[in-house]
């Protein structure tokens, strides 16, 4: 027997209308699962893309000492956080996890040593607070509600009928916006609690929170230039709340008027010149330091700008005239080096290197490394074994330094030692991630080396190293 009921049938156009519309269903729901990931999207990005970083003996040591202390105050070992400089001109900071990223715009804008350490107690906040970590775990649990929000909506285009298309559309776009601004007040959480941390990191050691009351006194003027932001549609406070918030603190301090000891402060300052020097357009140092030209950090810059625009002999004079002004300053001497060595006189540029590695009380890796490169390009065969040497002391002082290993397997060649000379090229790849390359000159270079010895067993480390395994690309890498 047949029903006496008809079926309601959809015609063709309705068909294809909905296919459509599950199909912005889908699109939408992508949209919130990228949202939900998109606040360490920049992090990711940067290490996929690679950050632009630099290395420099004086510039590490002068971060060095504004970090040390303030990673004690937080019960940070000193060399449980990596520091790393960045060559962008923004005025930023950030950290991933235990590594903390230094702009050098921003020690180059930075007219105090205090501004930069007070962003510098900010990130450690962050780091003491795990917030890298927490903010991970959030996102995870947002990326399940954004599923069970995609699947409601589709859930309703399928079932609404007509209406089910702005039904699904509706509480997937509600998902989106629910899940965006949960983010962003767990965010500027985070910034609120960063900042009260950096305050006590900072009454712990005796320094003031007036540089980073000016650092957000700054941000405050740029933003005051939109006059439409939305105080919920950002990831951090508005500026001048976090400066209201911190002159509230500062109040009861007995340090909030302490200035930076001017011993520091001049460090700063050749840092600052150093920096103008070397990644801004001419004419930079002498805007940076118009007030006083014949200040030294002022000619420093202007010795470092002339050997830069392709006139060292014209540099040596000044960084000479340095020289006999501040005999005892370390990164004279070894500037004083690196013009002589780029002037192709590497004879003379060895003493001042020497006088660099004596006077550095850091010990730094990349100073004897630069030594040894010069006693390579001395020419004298007798010079080689000393600048095996130094290449050595300062690779083991400093392993990242990659071009360390660069002029150490130059140096072995140079000797007769091609074992040698193919581990370091080993060593060199493996350092600078390619794996694959790294593995091809250590059994080259295994061949010749004695079975078992501690330079054979390290480059057995290196082949039998496991490749990580290519991973599934998500949204973030389309």
């Amino acid at each position: 027997m047949k029903s006496t009921k008809s079926r309601r049938r959809c015609s063709a156009p309705t068909i294809v209308r909905r296919q459509r519309a599950i199909a912005r269903v889908f699109v939408l729901a992508l949209t919130v699962l990228a949202t939900a990931t998109a606040f360490l999207a920049d992090a990711a990005a940067q290490q996929r893309q690679g950050l632009p970083l630099v290395r420099d003996a004086e510039i590490e040591g002068l971060l060095r000492d504004y970090t040390v202390p303030i990673f004690r105050a937080g019960d940070l070992r000193a060399d449980g956080i990596d520091i790393f400089l960045v060559n962008r001109n923004e005025f930023n900071a950030f950290v991933t996890g235990r590594r903390m990223f230094i702009n050098l715009g921003l020690l180059a804008e930075a007219e105090s040593p205090n501004e930069v350490i007070g962003v510098i107690a900010h990130e450690t906040g962050h780091v003491i607070g795990g917030h890298m970590h927490r903010l991970r775990d959030r996102i995870e649990k947002n990326q399940a509600i954004a599923v069970l929000g995609m699947l409601a909506g589709v859930g309703a285009m399928v079932s609404g009928g007509e209406g089910g298309s702005a039904a699904g559309s509706a509480i997937i776009m509600g998902t989106q916006n629910t899940l965006q601004r949960s983010m962003l007040a767990y965010r500027r959480d985070e910034e609120r609690a960063a900042d009260r941390t950096a305050f006590t990191l900072l009454e712990k050691t005796g320094q003031s929170t007036k540089g980073l009351i000016t650092t957000f006194t700054r941000m405050s003027r740029t933003l005051a230039l939109n006059v439409d932001v939305n105080p919920y549609l950002v990831s951090h406070p508005l500026p001048r709340e976090r400066v209201g918030f911190l002159n509230q603190l500062a109040s009861s301090s007995p340090y909030f008027d302490r200035k930076d000891p001017p011993s520091l402060q001049f460090r700063h300052d050749m840092v600052r010149a150093k920096i103008a020097a070397y990644t801004r357009e001419p004419g930079a140092v002498r805007r940076m330091f118009r007030r006083n030209l014949n200040s030294v950090p002022a000619r420093y810059g202007d010795a470092i700008a002339t050997y830069l625009a392709g006139s060292p002999a014209a540099a040596l004079p000044k960084m000479q005239a340095l020289l006999s002004e501040y005999p005892d300053n370390t990164y004279l001497h070894e500037m004083m080096g690196e013009i002589l060595l780029k002037a192709g006189r590497p004879k003379e540029a060895v003493a001042p290197f020497r006088r660099a590695v004596a006077l550095d009380k850091y010990k730094a890796g990349i100073i004897r490394i630069q030594l040894g490169h010069a006693l390579m390009e001395t020419g004298d065969p007798r010079a080689l074994d000393e600048a095996v040497r130094e290449l050595k002391a300062g690779i083991a002082r400093d392993p990242e330094t990659t071009w360390g290993y660069q002029h150490l397997a130059r140096a072995y060649s140079m000797t007769g030692r091609n074992d040698l000379a193919l581990a370091a090229a080993a060593e060199h790849h493996f350092v600078i991630g390619r794996p694959r390359e790294a593995k091809q000159f250590a059994r080259r270079a295994q061949v010749n080396l004695k079975h078992g010895s501690p330079q054979w067993l390290r480059m057995q480390d290196i082949i039998q190293y496991k490749l990580p395994k290519p991973q599934r690309r998500g949204i973030l890498d389309r």
